[in-house]
């Protein structure tokens, strides 16, 4: 990862980006683990075009604690996403994130 890593995270209610270094990075991996345990991730494509790199792949883990609003319950619970991520000099510099959240809250109630 560069420095400095733009991430656009697109929610079907909202795109925000968020500035990132590697550390804020580690912490955002260290809630997510919280959150879903020791979860797994899926690979189902990975093309790449010149700078550009898409990923599609699913998350499953335990729902661990609240999200969104929604009390841990213990459940396993799988996230379909897609990632567009921008690689300069080797390393990534941007990323464009959609996660299926009506999928997820489906699963949460």
């Amino acid at each position: 990862m560069a420095p400095r890593v733009l991430a656009h995270q697109v929610h079907s209610e909202h795109e925000v980006t968020i500035e990132r270094t590697p550390a804020d990075y580690v912490e955002h991996v260290r809630e997510m683990q919280a959150t879903w345990g020791d979860f797994s991730l899926e690979v189902h494509e990975f093309l790449v075009d010149g700078a550009r790199a898409y990923v599609r792949l699913t998350q499953t883990g335990r729902h661990l604690a609240s999200v969104d609003g929604h009390a841990a319950t213990g459940r396993l619970v799988r996230q379909i996403n897609s990632v567009v991520y921008h690689v300069e000099n080797g390393v990534i510099t941007q990323y464009w994130m959609q996660i299926d959240r009506a999928g997820l809250t489906h699963q949460l109630t």
